[in-house]
Parts: structure tokens; sequence; C-alpha cells
């Protein structure tokens, strides 16, 4: 039995998805805003875990690629004081493949494959219930009926108030990602300050963080505390501008961490919102949500990984029972929403102790989380 599904968003969940249906030989339209793959900037690194993003991939008949294409050195984390000591050192086994990094971009050809994306397909509204299944709006003014739809579309998904009137709230802590090119020929120190994976620093309410991409690329992540409007007297276009008023955010901090923002290429301001906790909504027959639609959460390592890993449970819950889709998906969504609530409640609550006013908080957490 053949249903018309729709899943957008062409993100690790809705890739993940369509890759584990189309695996199981079961058609699905993956619906993408972006007019093509390379459309936008594609974005740091990911740590997919044993459990979580690996399942997945391995459910998707892709954990073999995967393995050859990540990181796992990528897994090392180095801990400064303010002051440049060096705290915490933790390095990987060689044979440690708990949560090896890959590029984002990476991950996005080894998902995408032979899937049939509609690029340039912005979707605009759904409406369940109408007498031929969920009726989609696109921005270009075309509709289309499909017995599924999966919203797979981020933090501001269009597809969420089809099962839900909540929107996403400001945590109180931004980001300003920048970025270092070349950095082992051009920033030889602070290609050895970032090490194999990634390098951090904890003050007062503040933090930077630094962590290697493929290719000799580096993302630099500016944290901090701040009302949502701290930038109003500040043009986030002017590079230098921001530069400055980065450097007297984090002033008296020592200057190879400092070098961090010195040397960034560009800024791009990003303020956290996250859904509440043990976000869920009464089921609506024919559209259900993945990922960052259905449980945005702190950025710590968990997103992706749940993202991924339902979208694959998901699809595989469709095959199984292709004859009772209502069924499948209410079954589904019951597992996500316990799953995702105890993650949510880990990562509120991490963020808190990793942007705080007292820095050793940051440390201890991770002296609970990294092996001994």
């Amino acid at each position: 039995m053949r249903h018309r599904i729709a899943v957008v968003g062409s993100g690790p969940a809705g890739l993940t998805f369509a890759r584990v249906l189309h695996r199981h030989g079961y058609p699905v339209a993956v619906l993408e805003r972006d007019p093509a793959p390379g459309a936008r900037p594609r974005g740091g690194t990911l740590d997919l875990h044993e459990g979580l993003g690996q399942l997945a991939l391995d459910k998707a008949g892709l954990l073999a690629e995967f393995q050859a294409l990540s990181r796992p050195e990528g897994q090392a984390m180095r801990i400064l004081d303010a002051d440049g000591t060096v705290l915490r050192d933790w390095r990987p086994r060689p044979d440690d493949r708990a949560n090896p990094e890959i590029d984002r971009g990476q991950l996005r050809d080894l998902l995408l494959g032979e899937l049939d994306v509609q690029w340039g397909r912005a979707v605009t509204q759904v409406v369940p219930g109408t007498r031929d299944g969920v009726l989609v709006h696109f921005a270009e003014g075309r509709e289309e009926t499909f017995d599924l739809v999966v919203g797979a579309d981020g933090a501001w998904s269009r597809i969420r108030p089809a099962v839900s009137s909540v929107t996403p709230h400001y945590t109180g802590v931004t980001l300003v990602e920048t970025s270092l090119d070349d950095v082992d020929t051009r920033h030889p120190d602070l290609a050895g300050l970032i090490g194999d994976g990634s390098v951090a620093v904890y003050g007062v309410n503040r933090a930077l963080v630094a962590q290697r991409n493929s290719g000799g690329h580096a993302k630099v992540y500016a944290q901090f505390r701040a009302p949502l409007d701290w930038h109003t007297n500040l043009d986030l276009a002017d590079v230098e501008a921001v530069r400055s008023g980065l450097l007297a955010l984090f002033d008296g901090w020592a200057a190879p961490v400092l070098d961090l923002l010195r040397h960034g290429t560009a800024f791009v301001h990003r303020p956290l919102y996250v859904l509440p906790v043990s976000h869920t909504w009464t089921h609506i027959p024919g559209v259900t949500l993945l990922g960052d639609a259905a449980h945005l959460m702190p950025p710590l390592g968990a997103g992706a990984n749940l993202a991924m890993l339902e979208g694959a449970e998901l699809a595989e819950s469709i095959a199984t029972d292709p004859g009772d889709l209502d069924k499948a998906v209410r079954a589904f969504e019951e597992q996500m929403w316990a799953r995702a609530g105890r993650w949510s409640k880990i990562t509120t609550a991490g963020l808190e102790r990793l942007v705080s006013p007292d820095p050793a908080e940051a440390l201890a957490l991770f002296d609970e989380v990294q092996p001994s």
C-alpha cells in the first residue's frame, strides 16, 4: 500500500526519514525551501552518538560510509581558565567511536545520496483534515495534498502551527559565531590551542568555544547572557564593530584566547531559542513533527542526534505497518515525546551551568559527563 508522504525540510531529521523510507521501498516527497543544496552556509560540525545519530545512520544503511568520513579524534576536549591555564585535557582512545565528529555539509551529502529533493519549494501552511488529505500551501501559490506531512523544518517550523500553538522563547543566552580558515597554516598557534577537537573557556556568564572542522576550518562561538536587544547600538553587519564589542565583553581574558576573536573572518548573531521542556500536542491525523520543529532545545549535542533517530524510527514504523498510517504515527509520537522530554531537561539544565555566574559549574558539568 502506497501513501502520499511528504517531509518538509532537508536537514538531518528530514533526510534521515526519507532515506530510511527509501531503503524500505517507499516514496517520499522531500520539500525544501532552499533553491539548491549549496544555497546557504553548510554549518559547523556534529558529534553523532552511538545510540542516537549513529544508530539512525545504521538504519539508513549508511553507518560504514559515516565511519569513513567521521573524525574520532574530534572528540578531544580541552578546557581553559580565562587566564589561559589548562584545567582539563580529555583525549579519546584510538578505538573510541562513541561520539565522532562530522561536518554538517558532509553529513547532508551522505544523507542526500540518490534522494530526489524538490528544491525551491517553500511551504507556507498545512491544513489537515480536508477531504483529500492534508493540504499543503506553497509560496509560489500552488497546492498539493498528502496523506502524511512531516514537519522537519526547524525552530520556526511552518508545519508546527497545524498541531501546536506554542512558539520558541529566548533563553537569555546569545551566541555570536565566527570562523577561522586554513587555521593550521595561517594561525598555527590557534590550531595548537584548539587541538584535534574543541577548546572551551568559561567565565562569569560568558564563554568562548572553538571547534575544529575538517579541511583546516574552525568555528568559534562567543556565548553570553544578555537581553535579546543587546545589540541595539551595534551594527551586526559591521565586522570590526562586532569584533570590538566582543573583545570588550571578554576584556581581561588571556591574549591567545582573545585571538580566536581577533582573527575571525565574519560574525553571525545566533540568539538561543527553545521550546518548552516536554513540549507535546494533541495528535492530529496526517501531520507530525521531528527534531527542532518538535522539541527545540539548547545546542548541547543532543538535538541533531535525536532528530535523526526520530526520522529513522518514524520511517521504520510506517514501513512496518503501512496499512495503518495513523497508528504508526501515534506510536512514534508517544515514544518521541518521552525521550525528547528527558533530553530537553538535561540540555536546559546544562545551558544554565555552562553559561552561569559561577564558571566552576561548567567545569563540574564536564567532569560528570567526560570519561575519567
